[in-house]
């Protein structure tokens, strides 16, 4: 198992929890949408756990690079 997929699964689980809370928000404060709650929320599910590895994939050399750190970006 390499570093970067470490990382990016450790990193998996918090992406979804934000994108998550993101898109519960989101279907929750918005009235046209809150009505549709009982299948939206299902939908944000699913997407939270299909986009978070490949989010955590991004963000995990990022993490790793000096590079980066030294020039505070």
């Amino acid at each position: 198992m390499s570093t970067r997929f470490s990382i990016a699964l450790v990193l998996a689980g918090i992406v979804s929890s934000v994108l998550f809370g993101i898109g519960a928000i989101t279907v929750l404060s918005i009235p046209t949408l809150s009505q549709h709650a009982t299948v939206l929320l299902p939908l944000v599910i699913v997407a939270s756990f299909i986009l978070a590895p490949a989010i955590g994939w991004i963000i995990a050399p990022r993490l790793r690079s000096q590079w980066l750190r030294e020039r505070n970006v």
